[in-house]
C-alpha cells in the first residue's frame, strides 16, 4: 500500500502521487483558495475545531472530510452550512491527491476561500501522501498517551503546526506533550532556532486558545492560532544573487522537448538558452542548454525567459534527466545532496485484454498501443519499471507498491484504454547468491473483542510481534510482516474487525527469504459457466452459496468471477439461468425475489483479491475479475494436473 524506504526520500516516495497533488494545488490557486490539512488521530478534536473555525471565520470555508467507510463527519459538518465531500477511503488509513482530486470537483470552489481537509484518524499513513495543500496542522490532545509523539516523528516533522487540543480536559498534560515534542526534535537533530518551537494550546469543543498552558488562560476564540500562523511562519529565502541551483524533483514528457524536469529553483536564475552543467547521480558533469523553459500558472504551463530563485519551474535540453541531479552554472560547480529514488517492491503483469467482452468499453486495446503507453509512463515516473514479457502481449510493470500500480491503472482506464492484470507479487533481490524479500513494520489498531482474529491472521503471513498495548477497550498490535503477506490482507482484515481495526505500514528492510508457509487467499469464488445476463432468479439461487459480486442484469461470460463462495473450493454456477414456464405456473408467478446488495469493491480491493489463477479486466466502464482460463472444463483439468 504505502511503503517508504527513508525520510530523505519521503517527499519523492510517490510520484504518481504527487503530480496530482501538484495538479490540486494549482486548481486552488487558481480559484485563490487557502487550503489547510488537518491531521490527527482518533478522537483528537479535528472534526470539533474544523467546526469552530467555520462558525466564527467571516470567510467562506468548504471542506473535504476523510473517513475510512462512515459520513459521521460530514454529517456534522454540514449542519454548520458549510459545503462538505465526504471522502471515503475503503481499506486504506489515510486520503491521497487522487481521492482529493476527486472531492475539489465536487465542491463549488468558485465561492470558497479556504479549505479544510479532514484526513483520516491517524499519524502515520499521511506523512507519506501529499494532498496539494498549502499547510499541514497536526492536532494532538492531551488525552492520547504518553507515547502518541514518540511513536508519530515524522508527522510532526512535515507539519507546519502543532495544536495542542483538549487542554480543558481534567486530565490534560500539555507539559507532558511539550517535552515529547523536544525530546524529538533533539533525537531528529534540530538546530537552536527549531527547538525554540512555538506552541499553542487550544480547546476546540469550547473554541477557546491561548499561548499558556494554564486551562484558566483561555480565550473565546482560534485567534491565538490565526495569529501565530500569520507571525511565525517565514516568507521564503530566496537568494537569486548567487550561483544557480537547481534540482530536479519530478519529471515529465514530452513529445516534442522529450523529458521535462520538474522542480524548484534553490538560488539565483536561470534562463532560456542558457548554457548549464549538470552533475549526474554517478558524479560526471553533461553541459547542455535550456531549449524549454516553463514556469505554472494554475494548471497551466507557460513558456517564459527567465526564472528564479523560489519558483517552481520544468527545464528540456537535457533528453535523460533524472531526479536528484543538480543543475548549476558551466563555472560553478555545486552539487545540492542527491536524493536517492527507492528501488520498487511491488511487480504485476500487464496484458491485452482476452476476455469475451474485448473492445466493448475501450478505444484503445492493441498491444503496440499499451506498450507505447507504459514505456511513455517511466519518462516520467521514475520508480516505474516496464519489461516486455517475450512471445507475449503481457509486460512486467513494478512500482513502490499496490497503490502506486493502481494509480497507474486508474489512469489508463480514464485514457480509454482496455486491457488485463494480474496479481501483485514482490519483487525479490539476490545478494551474494541469497535472495531477500521486502519486509514491512505494521502497526494495527483494534478494539479489544478483535484482537485474537488480527493475531491468528498475521500469524499464517509470518508476521513477527513485537509489542502489544492495550488501553480504553482499544489495543495496539506492532509487527513486522513479509510484504508478500500484506498482499490481500486489507479486505480480509477489514472483514473480520467489522471495519473498526486500522492498519498502518511502512517498507522496514530486506530480509533472508523464509519458508513460505502462507497459502494465499482462503477464500474460494463463484465462476460463471456461462454467458449472458444475470438474472435476479438465479442469483436469488446462488445467493446461500456465497457472496454476489454483481447484480442482476449485468453481462457475464464464462470464467467470469461473479462473487465469494462459502465452501472449499471453486464453484462454477449458472448465474444466467431463467425461471421456467410450465403448465402449473407461468414464468412470472412468484418471480419477486428479494436479494441482498452486492459487495462493492474498489480497484485496490480487486487488486488485492485476486489470486494467481486470476486477472483484472479493466476497461473505461468495468472492472471484473476472472480465471486466467476462461473455459471450465478446460480449468478443471489444469487444476487436476497440477494438484
Amino acid at each position: 500500500m504505502h511503503k517508504i524506504a527513508d525520510v530523505e526520500i519521503a517527499k519523492n516516495i510517490m510520484d504518481a502521487n504527487d503530480r496530482l497533488a501538484h495538479k490540486n494545488l494549482h486548481l486552488l490557486e487558481d480559484h485563490d483558495i487557502f487550503c489547510v490539512d488537518f491531521v490527527g488521530a482518533i478522537g483528537s478534536g479535528k472534526t470539533a475545531l474544523i467546526e469552530d473555525l467555520i462558525d466564527n471565520l467571516d470567510e467562506k470555508v468548504g471542506v473535504l472530510a476523510g473517513d475510512i467507510i462512515s459520513d459521521f463527519d460530514a454529517e456534522r459538518i454540514k449542519s454548520h452550512n458549510a459545503p462538505v465531500v465526504g471522502l471515503n477511503t475503503g481499506t486504506e488509513c489515510h486520503l491521497d491527491a487522487h481521492l482529493v482530486g476527486h472531492g475539489l470537483a465536487d465542491l463549488p470552489l468558485d465561492d470558497i476561500d479556504y479549505l479544510f481537509i479532514e484526513n483520516v484518524g491517524n499519524l502515520i499513513c499521511p506523512v507519506d501522501f501529499q494532498l496539494g495543500s498549502h499547510m499541514r496542522v497536526v492536532v494532538v490532545s492531551v488525552t492520547e498517551g504518553d507515547d502518541t509523539v514518540e511513536k508519530h516523528p515524522i508527522i510532526f516533522q512535515t507539519s507546519d503546526v502543532v495544536v495542542i487540543n483538549k487542554i480543558d480536559k481534567p486530565s490534560a498534560r500539555p507539559a507532558v506533550v511539550i517535552d515529547q515534542v523536544l525530546d524529538l526534535f533533539i533525537d531528529l537533530g534540530a538546530d537552536d532556532d527549531q527547538l525554540e518551537f512555538k506552541v499553542v494550546y487550544t480547546s476546540a469543543v469550547n473554541f477557546t486558545s491561548s499561548l499558556s498552558e494554564d486551562p484558566e488562560a483561555q480565550e473565546e476564540g482560534m485567534s491565538s492560532l490565526l495569529d501565530m500562523v500569520l507571525k511565525e511562519i517565514p516568507d521564503p529565502d530566496n537568494d537569486i544573487d548567487s550561483s544557480l541551483q537547481f534540482q530536479p524533483a519530478l519529471l515529465d514528457y514530452n513529445d516534442y522537448v522529450g523529458r521535462i524536469g520538474i522542480g524548484r529553483v534553490k538560488r539565483g536564475k536561470i534562463s532560456l538558452n542558457q548554457m548549464v552543467s549538470c552533475v549526474r547521480i554517478d558524479g560526471s558533469i553533461t553541459n547542455f542548454r535550456i531549449q524549454k523553459l516553463f514556469n505554472f500558472e494554475g494548471i497551466k504551463r507557460n513558456e517564459v525567459e527567465v526564472a528564479y530563485a523560489g519558483e517552481i519551474i520544468g527545464i528540456a535540453g537535457l533528453p535523460d534527466i533524472y531526479v536528484g541531479e543538480t543543475v548549476c552554472e558551466q563555472n560553478n560547480i555545486d552539487p545540492l545532496p542527491l536524493i536517492h529514488v527507492s528501488e520498487p517492491t511491488v511487480q504485476m503483469n500487464f496484458g491485452t485484454n482476452t476476455s469475451p467482452f474485448v473492445g466493448r468499453d475501450g478505444k484503445i486495446l492493441t498491444a503496440r498501443k499499451i506498450e507505447e503507453r507504459l514505456f511513455k509512463e517511466t519518462q516520467s515516473d521514475v520508480s516505474l519499471k516496464v519489461e516486455r514479457v517475450e512471445n507475449k502481449e503481457e509486460w512486467v510493470v513494478s512500482g513502490r507498491g499496490e497503490l502506486h500500480l493502481s494509480i497507474l491503472i486508474e489512469n489508463l482506464r480514464r485514457e480509454g484504454y482496455e486491457f488485463q492484470v494480474s496479481r501483485p507479487k514482490v519483487i525479490l533481490k539476490e545478494i551474494d547468491g541469497v535472495l531477500y524479500e521486502p519486509y514491512e513494520d505494521v502497526v494495527i489498531d483494534v478494539p479489544d473483542e478483535y484482537v485474537g482474529p488480527a493475531i491468528e491472521m498475521l500469524g499464517t503471513r509470518r508476521g513477527i510481534l513485537i509489542s502489544m498495548d492495550s488501553k480504553d477497550s482499544q489495543t495496539r498490535l506492532t509487527y513486522v510482516v513479509p510484504s508478500k503477506g500484506l498482499i490481500g490482507f486489507s479486505t480480509e482484515f477489514m472483514t473480520a474487525t467489522h471495519g473498526y481495526g486500522i492498519m498502518n505500514h511502512v517498507f522496514s528492510e530486506f530480509k533472508e527469504v523464509t519458508p513460505d508457509t502462507y497459502v494465499g487467499r482462503k477464500q474460494h469464488v463463484l465462476v460463471s459457466i456461462n454467458s449472458g445476463s444475470a438474472t435476479a432468479y438465479a442469483c436469488g439461487q446462488i445467493e446461500d452459496r456465497g457472496e454476489l459480486f454483481i447484480a442482476p442484469g449485468e453481462e457475464v461470460y464464462e470464467g467470469m468471477i461473479v462473487g465469494i463462495c462459502n465452501r472449499e473450493e471453486d464453484l462454477a454456477v449458472n448465474i444466467t439461468r431463467a425461471k421456467q414456464m410450465t403448465n402449473q405456473r407461468s414464468s412470472t408467478k412468484d418471480s419477486t425475489v428479494v436479494l441482498k446488495a452486492p459487495r462493492q469493491l474498489s480497484l485496490e480491493n480487486y487488486l488485492e483479491f485476486i489470486d494467481d489463477d486470476e486477472l483484472v479486466e479493466i476497461t473505461p466502464h468495468h472492472i471484473r475479475l476472472r480465471k486466467v482460463i476462461l473455459d471450465t472444463v478446460e480449468r478443471k483439468k489444469f487444476d487436476a494436473r497440477n494438484k
